[in-house]
């Protein structure tokens, strides 16, 4: 059985709130994978949750970022990702100490980093669907104005609301003069479950190399290692 009264004082003491239904927030830090060695006592994980708290989160960005700036619609939307990709409800869920709460399988608990750091995510959103169910609109947007919206000016000074492909391609023009040209340098693993490597270009040299499940994400991974050359050669 699960310690109720520890998981009430963690809501209370980390993000301010007392639920009138807790189970909802136990619920939100439980992992899929918890199920498996747990089907006696625990009969729900946080997808279902989740899928509500994404959208709770992006109608709350959205409102934010339309009603603050007049920019088109493409900027908006980048800006928007930036706010709500993984990586930064990852880190305000890290923030926000949730880790040490997530309820996993043994194996979960021994992931990947980048497994980690999905799972971190996923909770933020799933809690957000449960402040929202339990407490409401504005207490879920209370939430998010104090733990995304507020590193937002950091974004803008930064220019990460770029992705770092777009952002080396930029860097690259104006400082190099050349446009980047991506090209796949290796590839393993079976077809279902495959691995690209993938070089990034200007002018013949090579700036960096990425890899990833698809050549999309690869070419930002080795965006990513351009950006980090560029910026130590400066």
């Amino acid at each position: 059985m699960h310690d109720k009264q520890r998981y009430i004082d963690f809501a209370k003491e980390s993000l301010g709130i007392e639920f009138d239904n807790p189970e909802l927030f136990i619920t939100a830090l439980t992992h899929r994978s918890y199920l498996n060695e747990h089907r006696n006592t625990v009969k729900e994980h946080n997808e279902r949750l989740e899928f509500l708290g994404d959208a709770v989160l992006e109608l709350i960005v959205t409102e934010y970022l339309f009603k603050t700036y007049s920019e088109p619609e493409g900027v908006l939307t980048n800006w928007r990702s930036s706010l709500v990709r993984t990586e930064s409800i990852s880190a305000a869920a890290t923030k926000l100490g949730y880790e040490p709460y997530l309820r996993l399988s043994r194996g979960e608990k021994r992931g990947t980093d980048r497994a980690r750091a999905q799972i971190l995510a996923n909770s933020f959103e799933a809690v957000l669907g449960a402040i929202y169910l339990d407490k409401g609109y504005d207490a879920a947007k209370a939430v998010v104005d104090k733990h995304i919206l507020s590193t937002f000016e950091q974004i803008l000074e930064t220019g990460s609301w770029l992705d770092p492909k777009s952002r080396f391609q930029e860097l690259a023009q104006s400082e190099l003069g050349h446009t980047p040209i991506y090209k796949v340098i290796g590839e393993s693993g079976p077809d279902h479950d495959k691995i690209f490597t993938v070089g990034v270009y200007v002018e013949a040299e090579l700036y960096g190399e990425g890899s990833g499940p698809s050549k999309q994400s690869a070419q930002q991974a080795a965006a990513e290692k351009a950006l980090t050359k560029l910026n130590s050669a400066k």
